[in-house]
């Protein structure tokens, strides 16, 4: 009498095989599921910068600023506004504003008489998310938000519908907006 235990090779072959299957039609949702978090980490990265934006600009009685692309593609940093909203320094801009040689994150100087002291460091998005669409918001010591209108200074307010900061990953896009009280909600 010879009994069989075990398994024979080929149903080894088929079990591995469906095993197979069943993984591989599971990757690509996981990879989408990925993604999406990745773009939505970002989102939430940029949303968490304007919020305390303009909590800084409330609690410190100072206009601040979140450039977008500054210094680099695909960065983004909180500086505060130089000088006022109807007359901003000449050294308020952009190209030098996003230097972090120039206005370091943290500041060395904390004499509340000279400016900037707010400043904040340079945040990157993550790999491959960038940003299609932005401007450059400025939050009042009141908790409006304004945005150059081209009109000159101090900038408008932001009108009622918003203005949006659109992220991008791949083929998804994600919008931040923020509407003239300074309210920053993701779409």
């Amino acid at each position: 009498m010879r009994r069989d235990c075990g398994y024979s090779i080929v149903e080894l072959l088929v079990v591995v095989a469906v095993i197979a299957i069943v993984g591989g039609m599971s990757v690509p949702p996981i990879l989408n599921s990925l993604r999406t978090m990745q773009l939505n980490a970002s989102v939430r990265d940029v949303q968490s910068e304007l919020q305390t934006a303009r909590l800084k600009a409330v609690s410190i009685n100072r206009p601040m600023r979140v450039r977008f692309n500054c210094p680099a593609v695909n960065q983004f940093r909180m500086v505060e506004l130089i000088g006022t909203p109807a007359a901003p320094d000449a050294r308020d801009t952009a190209s030098n504003r996003c230097s972090t040689t120039t206005y370091p994150y943290p500041s060395p100087d904390q004499n509340a008489l000279t400016r900037p002291n707010y400043d904040g460091p340079v945040r990157s998005l993550r790999r491959d998310i960038a940003f299609t669409a932005s401007q450059t918001i400025e939050f009042w010591p009141d908790g409006t938000a304004h945005a150059d209108g081209g009109t000159g200074t101090p900038w408008p307010p932001i009108a009622a519908n918003g203005i949006s900061i659109s992220v991008l990953y791949k083929t998804t896009t994600k919008s931040i907006t923020v509407n003239g009280v300074g309210k920053v909600h993701i779409q």
